[in-house]
């Protein structure tokens, strides 16, 4: 800069206007009531509502919307952040070009590319990723803007292609598997430690698969009987717990709720044997009761009852075996999660639905500090993706 002007400032330099042709003062901000992608789109047209499970070269490669839920935002870089996997929502503008000349473009953009080219809706697209349409438009507007190019032909009934957008399309269906090998490469031989007290949730079985391949690592189940499933001592990285939140020094997100079932001895005299003969009862008729009760691992105690109108406690258990032995043995009724009765054969016990009882919490947890990195993304990837049809309340801690 000169000497003169230095000495005689003038107006502020207008900024240099992006590939759009607007300069940084005209463009207008996005909002979320914006339509950014062609105007308002009808229902059942270009921006329909629908659900679709993720498909195309881009499958496993992480959840886009949101940074893990262990780590702070995703930094900005280029094709080799692994943190870009998982932020889709905060960008607006994609920033200079790198030192090799190359746009700052990010895994999740051209994500939500590929997304929108194979689903041609950009609501079915958004729902495929777990993200909002609006973040969605901005994200591949600001693709677009980085390339140079119209990706995308946008109407309110329909979203197309452009030439640029095909050529796009067809090196990233190249491009991306062959990434999504690479950043599973340094996990192919690594263990991840799950552990649980006495059962796994069904839907584990389907979600240890997709996180295996999504990875490239494999699943040790480990089971320990104690309150945290052993996540605190060590034996495991991450944990299926169920019941009350755990400590501070453990972050929990309640995945699932399980309905609570009554075991009352097959042999059981009195009230109890009464009980026992019953194809429902109500919650509240336990109340009085002998309640044998598993303090290490179990999920009901006769707190979860009024004061003045709980359960005796009859016994105590360490154990889930030794809970099941102390029921059908009549010392006490017992009270257990649903997924017992339904996976748990006795031939001393029956196991009787409950109506009005407090369903049971299911947690997916890890360490709140120094987390194993494996943890935290199966702990994003099983949260986010945990079937639908489960009674769902996705809580963090």
């Amino acid at each position: 800069m000169s000497a003169e002007a230095v000495r005689r400032p003038g107006p502020a330099p207008r900024a240099e206007a992006g590939p759009t042709g607007l300069t940084s003062d005209d463009a207008p901000a996005p909002t979320s009531s914006q339509p950014l992608a062609g105007g308002p789109q009808a229902p059942g047209g270009a921006d329909g509502s629908g659900a679709l499970e993720p498909s195309g070269p881009l499958s496993g490669l992480g959840s886009p919307d949101s940074p893990s839920p262990l780590e702070g935002p995703a930094p900005r870089g280029g094709l080799n952040s692994l943190n870009s996997l998982n932020s889709l929502s905060s960008l607006d503008s994609l920033g200079p070009l790198d030192p090799v000349g190359l746009p700052a473009v990010e895994l999740r953009h051209l994500r939500g590319f590929v997304a929108v080219a194979e689903e041609r809706n950009f609501t079915h697209a958004a729902h495929r990723l777990g993200v909002g349409q609006p973040a969605l438009t901005r994200t591949v507007r600001s693709l677009e803007e980085a390339v140079g190019a119209t990706l995308l032909e946008r109407s309110t009934r329909r979203v197309a292609l452009t030439d640029a957008g095909r050529r796009l399309y067809a090196e990233l269906a190249v491009l991306l598997p062959r990434l999504g090998d690479a950043l599973r490469a340094p996990c192919r031989h690594a263990t991840l430690r799950l552990g649980f007290t006495s059962l796994l949730p069904v839907a584990c079985a389907a979600l240890h698969t997709a996180f295996e391949s999504a990875t490239g690592a494999r699943i040790r189940l480990v089971r320990r009987d104690a309150p945290l499933a052993g996540l605190d001592t060590g034996d495991c990285d991450v944990a299926v717990l169920r019941g009350d939140a755990p400590p501070d020094t453990i972050r929990s997100r309640v995945v699932a709720h399980e309905a609570r079932v009554a075991a009352v001895a097959r042999s059981a005299a009195g009230a109890a044997g009464a009980l026992a003969r019953r194809r429902v009862l109500d919650w509240h008729e336990l109340a009085g009761l002998p309640l044998v009760v598993n303090t290490v691992t179990g999920t009901t105690r006769p707190e979860l009852w009024p004061a003045a109108h709980r359960p005796v406690l009859a016994c105590t258990s360490g154990n889930f075996d030794e809970w099941l032995e102390a029921v059908a043995a009549g010392h006490g009724i017992g009270v257990a999660p649903e997924s017992v009765a339904q996976r748990h054969t006795h031939p001393g016990i029956r196991f009787v639905r409950l109506k009005n009882a407090p369903p049971v919490a299911v947690r997916l947890a890890v360490p709140a500090r120094g987390a194993h990195p494996l943890a935290a993304q199966y702990y994003a990837l099983t949260s986010a993706n945990w079937p639908a049809a489960t009674d769902r309340s996705a809580t963090d801690r």
